[in-house]
């Protein structure tokens, strides 16, 4: 419970000054950390029964915690949301990032591709060192207490012996919220938190799904056949609203529903859009992309002699497998069999995406509460003394570690925005 007295409508005091975080996640255990740090009483309330569960795991493949690239680099993978989020991520980035594990014994080393990772790949010894510091430091957690809004200048909280309340009705108490988004529910985050603040009039982004897989209308016959299977060594190609043509190497999973993976994860917000926008969105796939198209060509018009045209495009071309099946898929029987239209298709394949695959598949989630809504210390414009952070946030980015850095330093921007606050509200 939260320090104080207990009246009789079982409405809890809060002691002053004090603060209180609702959300366990990376961003409200940062904002929880550096008002410990500054001798605030810290209450964290989180719905779960016990903290970093989608932190958790996140890190269960190797946990990815930031990135090396230089910063300017670093800001433009967070799109139309980079200024918004410039100040947080200036005030904690990668480096800032890499030394907080530091801090808490946990080293880091940056892998080929610039991702930075914990020494032992696990997220589990540096969120237990965490939460031991911030106990050291005097926070108390409260699990099992789901935020359900406000009762006057009271917070409501659903526990599993019914309900209670606490009072943060006072000049110097402050309400950090960092709910999360609305991907991965059974972890908690759920978007409940929407109609609670727009019941406040805090001006709030639909939610939506981010980092997330495509749904294409495949045969019966080629989900029998392909789905779960990984397409790999493959360049997409995407033209957005904007004209400009994107590509990008990599690979991807066939699913039973469509496509998803690292490669069309980057580019979810435009896929995303463009479907909004256009009703589907056409992702071109160059299935050789070691090949110029004349080579491509020329190996498909070889004579093939007594072999099979599967077996034909496997020896010339390493076409086979899924990426065979997946011609015929989208270029039709009648294509596959057309030498010259079959050559342009291993090079510019098109896909229809239909639609993005449901919020809560999502590795992460877009929308939430609008920047403009929220002052310099990230403070409700509409609610003085209720601060906002992490995912709730109205911002999105791709995964390799711009997601769990955004989330520290939004929730560190949090924190040190409540102290600013207090240090102005006594200043006046």
């Amino acid at each position: 419970m939260a320090a104080g007295g207990m009246g009789t409508d079982n409405t809890i005091t809060v002691a002053r000054p004090h603060a209180i975080v609702i959300g366990g996640g990376p961003a409200g255990l940062m904002a929880a950390g550096v008002l410990c740090d500054a001798g605030v009483q810290v209450d964290l309330y989180d719905a779960m029964p016990s903290v970093g569960r989608k932190f958790l795991l996140a890190g269960r493949g190797g946990l990815n915690l930031t990135h090396a690239e230089p910063t300017s680099q670093f800001l433009s993978r967070f799109g139309d949301a980079a200024i918004p989020m410039h100040a947080a991520l200036q005030g904690f980035d990668g480096l800032a990032v890499r030394a907080w594990s530091h801090g808490l014994g946990i080293d880091t080393f940056v892998g080929s591709s610039g991702r930075v990772f914990p020494v032992g790949m696990k997220a589990a010894p540096l969120l237990r060192a965490f939460l031991h510091r911030l106990r050291a430091g005097g926070v108390r957690f409260h699990m099992r207490h789901r935020w359900l809004g406000w009762n006057d200048q009271a917070l409501r909280f659903a526990i599993p012996s019914g309900e209670m309340q606490v009072d943060a009705a006072t000049n110097t108490s402050a309400v950090v919220l960092a709910l999360g988004g609305a991907s991965w529910s059974r972890l908690g985050s759920d978007g409940a938190w929407m109609p609670l603040l727009q019941e406040k009039s805090v001006d709030v982004t639909p939610l939506l799904p981010s980092n997330c897989g495509f749904d294409v209308s495949w045969s019966s016959h080629f989900i029998a056949r392909h789905a779960g299977q990984p397409l790999k060594s493959v360049m997409a190609r995407f033209t957005d609203r904007h004209g400009r043509v994107h590509e990008r190497n990599g690979e991807m999973m066939v699913t039973a529903t469509g496509l998803e993976g690292s490669l069309i994860y980057a580019w979810s917000a435009m896929l995303r859009d463009a479907i909004a926008a256009n009703g589907s969105a056409t992702l071109t796939l160059d299935l050789a992309p070691g090949r110029d198209g004349a080579r491509v060509h020329a190996d498909v018009m070889h004579p093939r002699g007594a072999r099979s045209l599967s077996s034909h495009l496997q020896s010339r071309l390493g076409i086979h497998g899924v990426k065979a099946g997946l011609l015929r898929e989208c270029l039709g029987g009648e294509a596959y069999g057309t030498p010259a239209r079959l050559a342009a298709g291993i090079k510019s394949l098109p896909v229809t995406l239909q639609r993005p695959r449901p919020i809560d598949e999502a590795i992460s989630s877009a929308g939430g509460v609008r920047f403009t809504a929220l002052d310099e210390n990230q403070m409700l414009q509409a609610m003085p003394g209720v601060f906002c952070a992490g995912e709730m946030l109205d911002w999105e980015a791709p995964t390799g570690g711009y997601l769990l850095t955004g989330c520290l330093a939004s929730g560190r921007a949090a924190g040190e925005g409540v102290l600013r606050w207090w240090s102005a509200s006594t200043s006046r």
